[in-house]
């Protein structure tokens, strides 16, 4: 969907924060999908991690970022999402070799323009949902912005800068 902003990049970068400050000024958010995951196979000692079962994980975030979509499809404005179904399925991809991308990157579009967060090494931090270190994220982000913009979509770099400038040039960019 045309209203549908994906806000990708490396793990650790600021995504989150991001979305956090456009939540704040009164747009729509949809979390992480791998974050979600994590916290509730963690809570049910599921299998479905990343450090665990990597195919199951991102199965389960495809699945999610397709039900994200259907719950955001309602909502007024623009909808910020952290990652999403592109992410997920360039992952699965990746990690087996299955062609999971292409068929739904052409059915599931998000705005023709995607943010990128680049790797920023001063604010990467690990925690009990993010177990890989910095040249795993780097690696994801190489490979996602290689991504995004096979698929056709205007990748715009995000400066290595404070949360509100990053937000008002996403807006900007956006004409918002």
């Amino acid at each position: 969907m045309n209203r549908f902003v994906v806000i990708s990049g490396c793990s650790g970068g600021g995504k989150s924060t991001l979305l956090r400050e456009l939540n704040g000024r009164g747009y729509a958010i949809v979390e992480e999908p791998g974050r979600r995951i994590v916290q509730e196979e963690v809570s049910h000692k599921g299998s479905a991690l990343p450090w665990v079962d990597g195919a199951a994980f991102l199965r389960r975030a495809i699945a999610m970022s397709l039900a994200d979509r259907a719950v955001a499809a309602p909502l007024k404005g623009w909808v910020f999402f952290d990652r999403g179904l592109i992410d997920a399925a360039a992952g699965l991809e990746n990690l087996t070799g299955e062609m999971a991308l292409a068929p739904l990157a052409e059915v599931h579009r998000y705005h023709r323009v995607v943010f990128m967060t680049p790797p920023w090494p001063e604010i990467f931090q690990r925690d009990l949902e993010r177990r890989h270190g910095f040249d795993l994220a780097e690696a994801e982000y190489s490979r996602l912005l290689e991504t995004y913009k096979s698929l056709g979509y205007e990748v715009v770099l995000l400066p290595k800068a404070p949360v509100k400038e990053r937000a008002d040039l996403v807006l900007q960019v956006l004409g918002a």
